[in-house]
């Protein structure tokens, strides 16, 4: 509800169908419409109004004098207390009709309703030329008046037009905020992440909107996402760069469906709103970086610059613990293989090409994705728990074939190669793959720059960059294939290599084991016991295809394709499970942090607070390495106690469409994030993705020095 005024209990007011009782029906002269307006409330004259749909040929509402007031939000109005009684003139032209009916009141406790919508259907007085039949004259313009609906061919002649399907109102609530409402019918329902709003006035744009609870809802196109079935107030902030009363229009651009399965085209509806005087709170954004802006407006050396920058990235890539595991099995590829130069080289090119092509996937699925409207970035894969499951039992797989259990080949270094059933080309290409989908949680220096550049260029430029990542992570091992003094500088094979094998089975089933803790915290213990279920299967299915090479495969080749068939259920299961339920304490595990909100941000910031905004997840292994080697440190604490400053922690680790928004607006492609916001107010400076405690230190004494 609102405006509010005061410290007024939004418990000591009736139901808003109590307050104002709405009746209608037909009468020769067209529909009479009347309110009983409980003691101690009035409607507002200008708020409202009423439609009829086919069936009735309706002329304007026609409403008497109210009672002159003047009112804080609207000014000069008129109003009625006691009763309203008002006509919609018209003919009938057909049995009946749905009539909607807009209003709007308020209390004299001080406290406004929200805008109302009431869908009423009127039996009508018998008309020549009509139509018959219970539903003839009931929404007969139905998907008629659709082109999608009515292409769709799904019988239905009373799906509702969008005006009466999906009903948007805002009003201002007081001078920094709007209160918008979402109200679909019953029976259809309006997607929570396909909603935005923009606000068209001098000096004013949205802030942070507070989303009410919904309703969890899988979806055919969007996946998991949240629906309003029922009516809704969003609170949505405005932020503003002057004080002045502003007329303004709201743009609410959405998304719906009915029950059945038909759905609406992309919405948008213009709301005009009177923003009275408000409080001076600008946007806390951090503008795109210079180096990005200036390589899209100039052109050539732009390019240059982000793909050296792209390169190094992916140099440095290969440094990285999440990659490290299959590197390793490279190396012992390459070097059991030193002594031929030309297998060096072969296996250089096809380890190379495996890297490229997975990169240029990983770009091309990334960027259609968002081009389609979903908000994603580096990573986004890992917030599904099947990939993260599947993810885990290749680990778990690999660690199995160098401990000895499995193998593909003759030679053992084939499974290290690849995900294919023998050595080779296609053994050093699936390494090149395999490497890629492994780098994807870890975030190296200047790969944050040049991605945030490719997501915003012109396609064909943005697949250069993702090329250029994939070559800098092939680069040592291509190099090394290439010139034989670096192959000559690889150590000769022999028998250490055996024990350095199955040495490298632990490191990836701690790999496993990682990534099963992430499933844990996507998808609570029930994850857990299933991935479990799968990992025994795959353990079976491994020791069952090595004894089939060793003689009497009609024996043990059932066993695989059963065991493999039966490791479906648990995926099947797994993809299927619900978030759990976290507690908000627990989204932060450090000491005096908060879980991030937009809402909370703009209330520190609009109080003078330094904010060290933090977003995370459980699957980036940069964001836990920041996080144990700087973040929970005992000087972090005491800089943050020391100069006051808030800590909000915003968990990415999931699908999560506020964070998402947020990590774009700082042209941030990926987790992990960290903005320091100063005291006082300004923009916020987002520090390296690579923290030091120097780096944190000197961000929290800039950010403060106006204070101490």
């Amino acid at each position: 509800m609102a405006p509010t005024a005061g410290a007024v209990n939004p418990e000591d007011l009736l139901p808003v169908d109590e307050a104002f009782q709405l009746e209608a029906r037909a009468q020769a002269d067209g529909i009479a419409l009347h309110w009983d307006i409980a003691d101690g409330y009035y409607l507002y004259r200008h708020r409202t109004s009423a439609q009829a749909g086919p069936g009735f040929n309706a002329g304007e509402l026609q409403l008497p004098d109210g009672i002159p007031h003047e009112d804080e939000f609207f000014g000069a109005v008129e109003t009625y207390r006691g009763e309203l009684a008002a006509l919609l003139p018209g003919t009938a032209e057909g049995p009946r009709t749905t009539l909607t009916v807009k209003y709007q009141g308020c209390a004299d406790l001080g406290i406004c309703y929200p805008p109302q919508t009431r869908t009423l259907e009127v039996a009508l007085p018998a008309a020549g030329g009509g139509t018959s039949g219970p539903a003839a004259g009931l929404l007969s313009g139905g998907l008629g008046t659709n082109p999608l609906l009515r292409g769709l061919g799904v019988g239905g002649a009373d799906a509702l037009p969008e005006e009466q399907a999906f009903t948007i109102d805002a009003i201002p609530d007081g001078g920094n905020g709007l209160l918008v409402r979402l109200a679909p019918t019953q029976g259809y329902y309006i997607y929570r992440d396909q909603t935005s709003f923009e606000l068209r006035g001098e000096g004013l744009q949205t802030g942070a909107v507070e989303w009410p609870a919904g309703v969890d809802h899988n979806d055919e196109y969007f996946g998991d996402t949240v629906v309003y079935m029922q009516p809704v107030d969003v609170p949505v902030q405005v932020l503003r760069e002057h004080p002045d009363p502003v007329e303004a229009t709201l743009v609410v651009s959405f998304q719906g469906c009915r029950d059945e399965g038909i759905c609406y085209p992309p919405m948008t509806r213009s709301i005009p709103v009177s923003m009275p005087a408000g409080q001076v709170l600008e946007a806390a954004r951090t503008p795109p970086p210079q180096g990005v802006r200036g390589s899209l407006e100039e052109g050539g050396p732009g390019i240059v610059a982000v793909l050296l920058l792209a390169l190094i990235g992916g140099l440095i890539l290969n440094l990285m613990p999440c990659v490290l595991p299959v590197l390793s099995l490279k190396a012992l590829s390459l070097a059991e293989g030193s002594a031929s130069r030309a297998d060096a080289r072969r296996q250089a090119l096809w380890y190379t090409a495996g890297v490229l092509v997975s990169f240029a996937a990983l770009g091309a699925l990334a960027l259609a994705l968002r081009g389609a409207g979903l908000a994603l970035g580096w990573g986004f894969q890992l917030q599904q728990p099947l990939v993260v499951g599947l993810l885990a039992l290749v680990m778990f797989a690999l660690g199995l074939s160098l401990s000895g259990v499995w193998h593909f080949g003759g030679r053992w270094t084939g499974v290290g190669h690849g995900l294919a059933s023998r050595s080779g080309p296609s053994g050093d290409f699936f390494t090149g793959v395999l490497a890629v989908v492994v780098a994807t949680p870890c975030t190296a220096p200047f790969m944050g720059a040049a991605l945030a550049w490719a997501f915003a260029a012109p396609a064909g430029l943005a697949m250069l960059v993702f090329v250029a990542l994939g070559l800098g992570l092939a680069l040592p091992f291509l190099l090394i294939g290439l010139v034989p003094a670096l192959a000559d500088r690889l150590p000769r094979p022999g028998a250490w290599m055996d024990t350095f094998k199955q040495f490298l089975a632990f490191p990836l089933y701690l790999t496993a084991v990682w990534l099963v803790w992430v499933l844990a915290r996507q998808r609570g213990a029930d994850a857990v016991g299933l991935w479990m279920v799968a990992a025994v299967l795959l353990a079976l299915v491994a020791w069952a295809w090595t004894r089939s090479r060793m003689g009497a495969p009609r024996r043990w080749l059932p066993i695989v394709v059963l065991g493999l068939l039966a490791m479906a259920w648990p995926l099947y299961s797994l993809h299927t499970l619900e978030r759990p339920a976290r507690a908000e304490a627990g989204v932060a595990d450090d000491a005096g942090a908060e879980p991030f909100s937009q809402a909370r941000l703009a209330e520190l910031r609009q109080a003078g607070q330094p904010v060290f905004v933090n977003i995370t997840a459980d699957w980036c292994v940069t964001c836990k390495a920041n996080e144990s080697t700087v973040l929970s440190r005992d000087a972090f604490r005491e800089a943050l106690d020391r100069t006051g400053m808030a800590y909000l922690v915003g968990d990415w680790t999931d699908v999560d469409p506020a964070l998402t928004r947020y990590l774009q607006e700082h042209r941030a492609v990926g987790v992990p994030l960290y903005v320091v916001y100063p005291a006082g107010g300004g923009e916020g400076e987002v520090l390296p993705i690579v923290l030091t405690p120097q780096v944190v230190r000197d961000a929290i004494e800039r950010a403060t020095e106006a204070t101490t």
